[in-house]
């Protein structure tokens, strides 16, 4: 089993900063993929961005710009550095891990709240 759990949410205005880290334990030697999605009110779970073996990355258009995912494998952890808020960014932020896609593991998600 593998565990993932998040930090880093809360409250921000527009135009700021919030940095998301996950970490995961566990039986952790199959992770190849760690990925952030969101959950708005009253909307589907969306994929955010993904890392695959450390190097790949892949954005949602909506963050491409502004959010930068990256991840440490030494330490097991993936970072989601968001900047340039914006209101619609709003969500429950959930780190995802899997060994082909971020898929298969869910850590128990962050609250992101941008106020405009």
């Amino acid at each position: 089993q593998v565990r993932l759990v998040e930090s880093g949410g809360g409250l921000v205005q527009a135009g700021g900063s919030l940095r998301l880290s996950c970490v995961a334990s566990g039986f952790i030697s199959n992770i190849n993929a760690m990925g952030w999605y969101r959950q708005a009110p009253g909307k589907q779970r969306e994929l955010v961005a993904s890392v695959i073996s450390g190097i790949s990355t892949n954005y949602a258009d909506s963050v491409k710009g502004r959010f930068t995912i990256s991840r440490d494998g030494a330490k097991n952890t993936v970072i989601l550095q968001m900047n340039s808020l914006k209101p619609e960014d709003t969500a429950v932020y959930y780190c995802a891990a899997g060994r082909i896609a971020p898929t298969a593991y869910w850590g128990q998600g962050t609250q992101v709240s941008v106020s405009s």
